[in-house]
């Protein structure tokens, strides 16, 4: 470990190899912090951080916070960063609560400036935040999901893999897999298939994706005659499979199709 001086670093703190800190931050005791992270100045890692190797967080950011939630009583919670995750300036991530006693953002996350996570949320690899988003608490949050700035989350939604979201929007249904979302409200404009080829997707693939949404959203069926429909008439894929079920978990209901 390389301490820049003027930090305040807790003899408890368990740190890796190779890792960098910055001056001006403070680390509290119950934090652990993985081999060839680079910490910058004035950062905060408040008790319960878990932090992966070979993440890099800018000045300013506040990983482990207490929850803003007023039924927080104090019950030990944690903050989970995966490997390879880069969090920008700015960006605030609150520990978990008794819900799911845990916040976790997974590897190789991009969270851009003044993105702010929080309580009990659970990011998954490879996701995408950009600037000034916010999340609520007890979101779930899916692999090589893109969102884009100022976009703000309401609680207790989920976001299905492989979906991306227009800067702006307010997300207040559930956001089903392999998506693009935008428009006000929050509505189905397409399938996010220039993202899903750049991730290896064949066309074939692609075009699972396209025959199941073209029956759930652009026929504009309701949930239960479109699902009826797509398992009786589409061939079986894990794409119809992924989308199906996500749908049939949603509780909270999912985002609406076209105007």
């Amino acid at each position: 470990m390389t301490s820049k001086g003027l930090n305040y670093i807790h003899p408890d703190a368990k740190i890796g190899k190779n890792v960098i800190i910055e001056p001006f931050t403070t680390i509290y005791g119950d934090v652990e912090i993985g081999d060839d992270t680079w910490i910058g100045p004035n950062v905060t890692i408040f008790d319960g951080a878990r932090i992966g190797s070979g993440c890099k967080i800018y000045p300013g950011a506040v990983i482990s916070a207490v929850s803003q939630d007023l039924k927080y009583k104090g019950e030990y919670t944690t903050t989970h960063i995966g490997n390879n995750t880069t969090i920008r300036e700015c960006v605030t991530i609150h520990k978990g609560t008794i819900d799911r006693m845990k916040t976790v953002v997974g590897d190789n996350c991009l969270l851009m400036a003044y993105v702010h996570v929080a309580h009990d949320c659970i990011i998954g690899n490879s996701v995408i935040i950009a600037n000034s988003t916010q999340l609520a608490g007890h979101i779930t949050i899916g692999d090589y999901v893109v969102i884009e700035g100022m976009v703000g989350t309401q609680q207790f939604v989920s976001i299905g893999d492989h979906a991306f979201i227009a800067g702006g929007s307010l997300v207040r249904k559930n956001v089903p897999p392999f998506v693009k979302a935008a428009r006000e409200p929050l509505s189905y404009v397409g399938v996010n298939a220039i993202g899903m080829r750049r991730r290896g997707f064949t066309d074939q693939q692609v075009m699972n994706v396209e025959d199941t949404y073209r029956i759930i959203y652009v026929q504009n069926n309701n949930k239960t005659k479109a699902i009826e429909i797509a398992e009786e008439e589409l061939p079986e894929s894990e794409e119809k499979t992924k989308i199906i079920q996500f749908i049939q978990g949603s509780e909270k209901g999912i985002m609406r199709g076209f105007n």
